[in-house]
């Protein structure tokens, strides 16, 4: 019965010394994502065109706000000298832009968001897309995000490799 402890033991050993043998074998890389994310040309391009996308919008926006603080400043300043029906008709001005400001700006908030949304996921698929095929032609057993792994030399990084090929993508 020792003997087959032993035996058993032994080959246990053996079995985990050469799995530890081939993990180093094994040909790793990191990529930081979001550096390569943010160092994409195609990322100012994406925010001038949802600038001018929401142009319009944007500009009425502005339009409300800048009447809105006209409004809350002139009230501030000529409050003193002001009857009770003047008073309160530029409250009631004040109050009727900040809800249209409200109506238009939320909204637009959310329609701006999306489209930068849907925006990063096409680069994020194209980031994808990049890894998966340096990874390929470099013959990579496995590439993991750069902030999931507390530490890795930097002979590991192919985030420039990544950034490089996205951004001949367009």
């Amino acid at each position: 019965m020792n003997n087959f402890i032993k035996s058993l033991s032994f080959a246990a050993f053996v079995t985990v010394s050469s799995m530890s043998g081939a993990a180093n074998a094994q040909k790793l890389a990191v990529v930081d994502v979001q550096q390569v994310l943010q160092s994409l040309p195609q990322v100012a391009v994406i925010e001038q065109n949802i600038q001018a996308e929401f142009a319009s919008q944007m500009q009425e926006v502005q339009r409300l706000r800048s009447d809105g603080n006209f409004l809350v400043e002139k009230l501030q300043r000529e409050r003193a000298t002001m009857s009770e029906v003047a008073i309160t008709d530029l409250e009631g001005q004040i109050n009727v832009l900040g809800q249209q400001l409200q109506q238009k700006g939320q909204p637009l908030q959310q329609d701006v968001e999306r489209r930068t949304e849907e925006e990063r996921r096409k680069l994020f698929a194209l980031i994808q897309q990049a890894i998966d095929s340096i990874a390929e032609k470099e013959n990579y057993d496995m590439v993991l995000n750069s902030n999931a792994v507390p530490f890795s030399d930097k002979k590991f990084d192919i985030s420039e490799k990544v950034q490089q090929q996205v951004s001949r993508a367009n």
